[in-house]
């Protein structure tokens, strides 16, 4: 069973971004993600509009850091500190030595590969840090361009769940992409 220590903070860097933690100080940044109706999609969650909400939200993403539950980091440019998405793993199962991996970005920054390019060294931690031997991604199977990231990252399509989720008065549907840790094998 794999046990996790997220402190310090692991701030993790590629060639344009920065992914750093995620503070009271980034409220409005959370709620211009989490109160979009563009971003928020294919995401079966509450939006957030108000300061306490994002607050209540920032504090429930730093308590899974905190108990080594899960992680999540704030995307940000390396030229700005304004965070322009998250990504992060959530429902970490240790002791099947795999966790979710998702993220959400601001529809300004869509079509540039900063998803790809966060979700690449996020794997990278996962598999090299936390020592994953599987992540998998969890999708509404409408959301195309989130399917189109998976696929070049090299997750495989794992099952495709008929109303698994009820959110709002209506069933969605789940799919379900992975991918595995090749050097553990």
């Amino acid at each position: 069973m794999l046990n996790f220590n997220f402190s310090p903070f692991p701030v993790l860097e590629t060639e344009r971004l920065l992914l750093k933690r995620i503070t009271n100080e980034d409220t409005s940044e959370i709620i211009a993600l989490r109160s979009n109706p563009e971003t928020m999609k294919y995401i079966p969650r509450p939006l957030i509009t108000t300061n306490e909400q994002a607050l209540e939200h920032i504090s429930q993403l730093n308590s899974i850091i905190e108990t080594n539950e899960g992680i999540n980091w704030g995307i940000t440019l390396k030229d700005s500190p304004k965070i322009i998405g998250f990504i992060g793993y959530f429902r970490i199962q240790p002791g099947n030595f795999r966790a979710e991996i998702g993220y959400m970005l601001l529809p300004e920054f869509h079509g540039k590969g900063i998803i790809p390019e966060a979700v690449k060294i996020t794997i990278d931690y996962g598999f090299n840090e936390m020592k994953l031997h599987s992540i998998e991604a969890v999708i509404d199977p409408d959301n195309l361009a989130s399917e189109r990231v998976l696929q070049k990252m090299g997750f495989v399509k794992e099952g495709h769940f008929k109303e698994s989720e009820y959110y709002e008065g209506r069933f969605l549907d789940n799919v379900i992409y992975s991918l595995l840790n090749k050097k553990n094998i």
